[in-house]
């Protein structure tokens, strides 16, 4: 195995492990909530009516994760064109431009 593919199985190791060691020390005592939810309760403690509605709301969980999901590919996908089109302007620039003469 080479010194890069060590590095980078280590490093993905050690992500995986930032994420799995609190919630396995934890053990499942604590509740993890979202700092949304805990916003949206703040303001509904205050008073506060919401001015219009949803147009669209989603009929389940599993429906508003899939959309999520959805959006995330697709904005994925959009990043990773522009980057690539950006690249090969660079590549296409590189090899056009007239080698330095000496």
């Amino acid at each position: 195995m080479s010194r890069g593919r060590l590095v980078t199985a280590l490093l993905v190791l050690a992500v995986v492990a930032l994420f799995a060691l609190p919630l396995a020390l934890d053990g499942g005592a604590s509740e993890y909530a979202g700092t949304d939810s805990a916003a949206t309760a703040a303001i509904e403690e205050s008073g506060y009516t919401p001015w219009f509605e949803s147009v669209f709301s989603p009929s389940s969980a599993e429906v508003e994760s899939g959309l999520f999901a959805l959006q995330a590919a697709l904005g994925g996908g959009v990043l990773g064109y522009v980057l690539g089109r950006l690249r090969g302007r660079r590549a296409a620039r590189e090899q056009a431009a007239p080698p330095d003469a000496p």
